[in-house]
């Protein structure tokens, strides 16, 4: 067990590390910088029992909410990366393959379509956005980058 969390961890954050490195790189074309305060103050009110918003904006603001999102992030990084274990098993900790790691990025897509995104009043798939089919290109483009960062810090911790 003690090796599950361990490598959940490692890859979760390698993978996660990743996703944030691609945000960057899209800065040089002028995407905007990645704000994680709505989505940590979504979390913190998800912990209060609130799933859903009109909007997360004029939801009531939290202490460290910037912080709470990036922290709210890594776990989801983390978690996703437990269940590619939970499900293929340590041997492919030991020795990947990117199905499963394309599998569950493609998974976490959507995770954000269908609860992150309605929950933070943004609609299914960004539909209540102007941009929604950008933000649907973005979300798997970027979300295929998590999975390369799962199969690729398996490999690098094998």
């Amino acid at each position: 067990m003690a090796d599950l969390i361990y490598r959940a961890v490692v890859i979760g954050i390698g993978a996660t590390i990743l996703f944030d490195l691609w945000a960057q790189f899209l800065r040089l074309f002028g995407m905007p910088k990645p704000n994680w305060g709505p989505p940590g103050r979504w979390f913190a009110h998800l912990l209060r029992g609130r799933v859903v918003h009109e909007d997360i904006a004029k939801a009531e603001p939290v202490a460290n909410e910037v912080a709470l999102g990036w922290l709210f992030h890594y776990l989801v990084g983390i978690l996703f990366a437990g269940i590619v274990l939970v499900v293929w098993g340590m041997g492919w900790a030991r020795n990947p393959t990117f199905l499963p790691a394309l599998i569950v990025g493609l998974a976490t897509v959507g995770c954000g379509w269908f609860i992150l995104q309605p929950g933070m009043g943004m609609g299914i798939a960004a539909s209540k956005r102007p941009n929604a089919n950008q933000i649907r290109l973005l979300n798997i483009v970027g979300h295929t980058v998590f999975a390369i960062g799962l199969y690729g810090t398996a490999l690098l911790i094998g």
